[in-house]
């Protein structure tokens, strides 16, 4: 994987996550896939395999107008990859602006899905 790769992935990954439909999600990540919400949390944060990848993410899905995110990649070795970058969520109702700073661990199967996938968030100002 080259940064140019895991860049396309992340840009995928944000387009998946605004369209909120099956098909796009399924496409990045492996049937086997492990995926880290929180993984320092408990493993009720760690869905594994694509199917509850896919259900998680349409669980409660985003309103797409109601965000914006940006990651980058941090360093690439082989199939690994670190990225970094933010989330940002628009005020509503009583709720205010929210920015999340992210890094993104992650290591890819030969074909460029994710395998493995693991997030790390602070909200700004915590």
């Amino acid at each position: 994987m080259t940064r140019d790769d895991i860049q396309d992935w992340l840009d995928r990954y944000i387009a998946a996550w605004r369209g909120n439909e099956a098909a796009p999600i399924e496409a990045l990540f492996t049937e086997d896939a492990v995926y880290g919400y929180r993984p320092w949390d408990s493993d009720e944060h760690t869905m594994r395999g694509r199917d509850a990848i896919v259900a998680s993410w349409l669980d409660e899905p985003d309103a797409a107008d109601g965000w914006d995110a940006h990651y980058e990649p941090y360093a690439v070795d082989e199939d690994r990859a670190v990225a970094l970058g933010w989330s940002r969520y628009a005020a509503q109702g009583d709720d205010p602006e929210r920015t999340y700073h992210n890094a993104y661990l992650m290591r890819f199967a030969q074909d460029g899905r994710c395998a493995e996938f693991h997030e790390f968030y602070m909200l700004e100002g915590k």
